[in-house]
């Protein structure tokens, strides 16, 4: 039987943070958090980079939306910040969450469970010399992508289609990361799937094909532009579709993930093989944002798809109540 509104007790929608994601984090919490209002729940606004998450606990909060992006929200640390604290919550555990959000952690995975992603480089806290920076371009080829590896929102990003910037997209990417991920760029149709669900209840919903201009799928044109074209159904041949969402959904199980995510997949425009490119743990739900875009295809609302998650709320370690301190 569904939980009613009433069942899901007081709930906290964590939104904000500190991360260099703030300002869409906002954006997804607040539409969480009109959405569970419009429903009936008994909703309310959290940020933690402005209250304790110990008041979670003191205000008797029963479960936690998180709609924090990126570090410090992303990443398993308020994951196992609310497992210590015993209050459900919605998307990955502590392990898949700190995992996914490591790009480079990712690709080790994928490619041990034989899951095909982009070939790469990383490159550790320490200035590169000319020549390390030309055994990457030798490795990789041109045109490659720089990205800080722990980090969302294509923020930090950059597609080098010269060996003498280099060192720019290198030093850009490190201000947000001491890690930089240099990875093999794949021409062709970019898509995402999300997934809904948890192990053998997982489901992938319809797979979104993304038209950005110029090829150019960055944070201003993911959040604030209305120019990038989103094609739902996504035009493929159908099985092509349901290759991509056969993939993303063993992704998702390799990498333990549950609740909810969404996976992004470059497929080779000469010989049409998908290549998973990292998967989100705590998807954006702006009105930009591609989970309500499959889910809306699937003839699921906005408000249903939030009520859904909320419903999977979970701990990784139920511990008797009388246990905790």
């Amino acid at each position: 039987m569904n939980a009613t509104p009433f069942d899901f007790g007081k709930v906290a929608v964590l939104m904000g943070g500190v991360s260099a994601e703030r300002e869409v984090s906002l954006m997804s919490g607040s539409g969480v958090l009109r959405a569970l209002l419009s429903e009936g729940v008994d909703a309310h606004a959290f940020d933690p980079a402005e209250r304790a998450l110990e008041e979670l606990k003191r205000d008797n909060f029963s479960r936690c939306f998180i709609a924090l992006h990126g570090r410090f929200g992303e990443d398993g640390t308020v994951q196992g910040a609310l497992e210590l604290l015993g209050i459900p919550y919605t998307g990955s555990g502590v392990m898949a969450s700190s995992v996914a959000i490591d790009k480079v952690m990712t690709k080790r995975i994928l490619l041990a469970d034989g899951l095909p992603t982009p070939r790469y480089v990383l490159l550790r806290n320490a200035l590169q010399t000319g020549a390390e920076l030309d055994a990457v371009v030798t490795a990789l080829g041109l045109p490659l992508i720089v990205k800080p590896a722990r980090e969302g929102s294509s923020i930090g990003l950059s597609k080098v289609t010269q060996r003498s910037a280099m060192a720019a997209a290198v030093a850009q990417a490190r201000q947000l990361d001491a890690d930089v991920l240099c990875e093999q760029f794949i021409s062709g149709d970019e898509v995402t799937c999300p997934v809904l669900g948890s192990g053998d209840d997982a489901r992938a919903l319809p797979v979104i094909r993304i038209v950005a201009p110029d090829g150019n799928y960055d944070y201003q044109n993911k959040y604030f532009t209305d120019t990038t074209q989103y094609l739902v159904p996504c035009g493929l041949p159908a099985g092509e579709e349901a290759a991509i969402q056969a993939l993303v959904l063993k992704t998702f199980r390799t990498l333990q993930c549950r609740g909810w995510a969404r996976a992004d997949v470059m497929i080779d425009q000469a010989t049409r093989k998908p290549y998973l490119l990292e998967i989100n743990t705590s998807p954006g739900m702006t009105g930009h944002s591609l989970v309500p875009m499959s889910a809306r295809a699937a003839g699921m609302s906005y408000e249903a798809l939030c009520l859904a998650v909320l419903r999977s709320a979970a701990l990784d370690h139920a511990v008797p109540s009388g246990s905790r301190p």
